[in-house]
């Protein structure tokens, strides 16, 4: 991104490239008791990044739903990309990312350059 930034190039192209948005495996709402209070973490090789709460997002997810679904159709398997809280930093290739909600799921992935 920071390059991207350097050359004048518009944010998306240093956020949205092949492989820069890692997915877990998907849960059923019925799987969360508590959308508004499910932990989000983040740990970069090894060193905790990010840990807060849903219940810190500025709006509360049904109020996301709700307004996103009345601009456009949200489909199952559809995917609300809502921001990154407290502690976005660099990564670099060779760096192990963890990211997981509360002990509900991890995803685990190596930072690598691809071509």
């Amino acid at each position: 991104m920071t390059l991207s930034r350097a050359a004048g190039l518009p944010w998306t192209w240093g956020k949205g490239f092949d492989t820069a948005c890692p997915v877990s495996q998907l849960l059923f709402p019925e799987e969360l008791k508590d959308p508004q209070d499910v932990q989000l973490w983040c740990r970069v090789n090894g060193d905790l990044r990010q840990d807060c709460s849903t219940a810190d997002m500025v709006f509360p997810v049904s109020v996301l739903i709700s307004f996103i679904s009345h601009h456009m159709t949200l489909e199952p398997g559809d995917l609300i990309l809502t921001g990154s809280p407290a502690g976005v930093g660099p990564i670099a290739p060779g760096d192990t990312v963890q990211a997981g909600l509360g002990n509900i799921l991890t995803m685990t992935f190596p930072v690598q350059i691809t071509d």
